[in-house]
């Protein structure tokens, strides 16, 4: 039996707005949209890979709130299962600087308007269940 591999995505709220992040690559995955993240080394606990891949591909220092109930398989051995987090007081701004070229903090209202990788869809789903209905 194949051992998997969880890959941690984040959904990183900010004033009841979720960020998206549009990859740059690879190629098949390139030009739509997902939760950043990535995956989690052996001997790390999920919530420091996240914390880690968020200071890697965004530039920001972020927490994690809770863990998004739900577990979403990619393909095979990878698993992605997905946290709410928030950035640091002081955090410097996201930025797409690793497989990102471009970043939307996106609205209850408008985070459908994205291609999202199929993969993502069901978490953002379970996300939107966590942002507030009106925005501040």
């Amino acid at each position: 039996m194949t051992e998997r591999i969880v890959v941690v995505g984040a959904a990183l709220l900010d004033g009841g707005r979720l960020l998206a992040a549009r990859r740059s690559a690879p190629p098949e995955l390139a030009g739509r949209w997902e939760l950043p993240g990535g995956k989690v080394e052996k001997g790390e606990a999920p919530e420091a890979a996240l914390v880690r891949e968020l200071r890697e591909e965004l530039g920001v220092e972020a927490e994690t709130v809770e863990r998004v109930p739900g577990e979403w398989p990619l393909r095979s051995p990878y698993v992605l299962q997905v946290w709410t987090a928030r950035l640091r007081s002081g955090s410097p701004a996201a930025q797409p600087l690793q497989d990102h070229d471009a970043l939307r903090w996106l609205t209850p209202d408008d985070v459908w308007d994205v291609d999202w990788l199929d993969q993502d869809v069901p978490a953002v789903r379970e996300t939107l269940t966590r942002l507030p209905t009106e925005t501040p």
